[in-house]
């Protein structure tokens, strides 16, 4: 009797991309986890530009990504790749325990972030976890960063900062704020990338800050304030 479509799906591996510019790192998670039942390894990549020209023609279901690149970041290259490619989990693989770079993957839309000191058996429990669309972000964490970071950007940003920023940097700090690529920015703007990132530049300089998840809370920050005072404004008005 042929299988049904569901079964037929259920049979299939999960497909995963590593990338790692150290080979005998990227060696051993590829031998560990290809020889699972049920994972593939499908693709390999030493370079953030790698990987943003493979994953796209591969279409694995889910990148095992190192944060520090030689050309770049894997928190940058997982925001680039979600957008390119729909449905993509990445799982963030690092040698270092920082909260910030776990800030960056968390903004990124990032699954997952575990230190390469993992044990081999918690590494493939954790790739089948976020392959199901599980997280392995601990909402507790999650939040208290968040809240601490939200928290530092209140005391540090005046207004008049923000007063600075063009109109068009005020729109393109809001799109930061709702996690958009600048690829996807430069779409919703008619924008070229090069043009959105010029723009960031100096945003990023005007605001004070240096890092690109910094702007995003900013953002989200001053959008509240302005939802909580619209709705202050809407309750104080009487209705005819």
């Amino acid at each position: 009797m042929p299988h049904s479509p569901a079964e037929a799906d259920a049979q299939l591996p999960v497909r995963i991309f590593l990338l790692d510019d150290h080979e005998v790192v990227r060696r051993g998670v590829h031998d560990l986890l290809d020889v699972e039942p049920g994972l593939e390894v499908v693709g390999e990549a030493s370079t953030a530009e790698q990987a943003l020209a493979r994953v796209p023609a591969l279409r694995p279901d889910v990148a095992v990504l190192d944060v520090r690149l030689p050309d770049g970041d894997g928190v940058t290259v997982c925001r680039e790749l979600r957008s390119r490619v729909p449905g993509l989990v990445c799982l963030m693989l690092t040698s270092f325990d920082d909260e910030e770079a776990l800030l960056d993957a968390i903004m990124a839309g990032a699954a997952g972030y575990v230190l390469k000191q993992i044990s081999g058996t918690d590494l493939v429990k954790a790739v089948r976890t976020v392959a199901t669309g599980q997280s392995l972000l601990d909402p507790e964490t999650t939040g208290r960063l968040m809240a601490r970071l939200r928290h530092g950007a209140a005391e540090e940003q005046r207004p008049d900062e923000l007063s600075q920023l063009t109109d068009r940097e005020r729109e393109i700090l809001a799109l930061i704020g709702e996690g958009l690529t600048n690829r996807e920015i430069g779409q919703r703007l008619y924008l070229a990338e090069k043009t959105v990132k010029n723009h960031i530049s100096r945003m990023l300089s005007k605001l004070g800050v240096a890092r690109r998840v910094q702007a995003a809370v900013i953002a989200a920050q001053v959008l509240g304030e302005q939802a909580q005072t619209g709705n202050t404004a809407d309750a104080g008005r009487t209705r005819p």
